[in-house]
C-alpha cells in the first residue's frame, strides 16, 4: 500500500504541531503538510510547511487548487478561549463573534475546499479538535456562552459535513476530537493546581491513538482523547 499524505491545519499552535511532529516519525506517512497563519518550521524531510488565512476564501481556494493528489487524513487543531464569561451580563456580540470566528468559522472553510481532497479509494479521515463543553447533554454548570456555543456549532458541522461527504465518498469518516486540557497559550490564564493538565505530545500521542480506531461507525461523533464517545 503506499505511504499516507497527512494534512494539518494550525500547525502553529501547541498540539497542531505536536501533530506535525508525530505524524512526520512515522514510517508509513509519505508527507506531512503543515498549514498554519504564520509558516512553521519542522526539521524534517517530511514536513511541507505553508502559511494560510483560514478566513480567506480566495487564499484556501488557491491553495486547494495547487494540491494535485489525495489526503488519507485532514485535522484542524485550531481555536481559541478569551475571556469566558461567567454570567450573560459579560457576554458581548463582539466576543462572541470573535469565538465563532476562532473556533467554528475556520472547519466551515477549510472543509468547504479540502474535503474534496479526501481520498475516495481508501479509507480517508477528517478531524476538527472540538470540546467537551460544546456538548449540551454535558453542561451543568452554565457559563462561557460564547466558546460554549461555538463549539457546538463546530459539532453540528461536522456532523453535517459527514452525512454530506458520505454520499459522494463512502470510504471517508469525519468526526470530532477533544484533546483533553493541555498546558499552552490558550489553558494558561484558566490553570487550576488541582486539575492534572496534558503536555502537548501527550495529547498529541493520545488523539493519534484515536484517529487510527476510526471506523465508519464513528461518522459525525465527537470523541475526547480517551477515545470515549461525547454525546450532542
Amino acid at each position: 500500500m503506499s505511504k499516507l499524505n497527512i494534512a494539518i491545519f494550525g500547525s502553529s499552535g501547541a498540539i497542531g504541531y505536536a501533530l506535525c511532529k508525530k505524524y512526520t516519525e512515522q514510517d508509513n506517512v509519505e508527507k506531512v503538510f503543515c498549514f498554519s497563519r504564520k509558516k512553521t518550521e519542522i526539521n524534517n524531510k517530511k514536513a511541507c510547511c505553508f502559511s494560510l488565512n483560514y478566513l480567506d476564501e480566495e487564499d484556501l481556494l488557491t491553495t486547494s487548487n495547487k494540491i494535485n493528489f489525495s489526503f488519507d487524513i485532514i485535522l484542524i487543531s485550531i481555536g481559541a478561549l478569551l475571556n469566558p464569561e461567567k454570567s450573560i451580563k459579560d457576554l458581548t456580540i463582539e466576543k462572541f463573534n470573535n469565538m465563532i470566528s476562532a473556533n467554528t468559522l475556520p472547519t466551515l472553510l477549510i472543509g468547504k475546499y479540502f474535503l474534496p481532497k479526501l481520498n475516495k479509494n481508501r479509507i480517508s479521515k477528517f478531524a476538527s479538535l472540538s470540546a467537551r463543553v460544546g456538548s449540551i447533554s454535558d453542561n451543568f454548570l452554565g457559563g462561557w456562552y460564547s466558546y460554549r456555543a461555538s463549539k457546538s456549532a463546530l459539532n453540528m458541522i461536522i456532523k453535517n459535513f459527514a452525512i454530506e461527504i458520505n454520499r459522494t465518498n463512502k470510504n471517508s469518516i469525519i468526526f470530532g476530537l477533544h484533546p483533553g486540557t493541555v498546558t499552552s497559550k490558550l489553558s494558561d490564564p484558566f490553570k487550576n493546581n488541582n486539575k492534572n493538565y496534558f503536555s502537548p505530545e501527550t495529547s498529541a500521542n493520545y488523539l493519534f491513538n484515536v484517529i487510527e480506531t476510526k471506523t465508519n461507525n464513528d461518522n459525525g461523533k465527537i470523541f475526547d482523547w480517551n477515545n470515549q464517545e461525547i454525546l450532542p
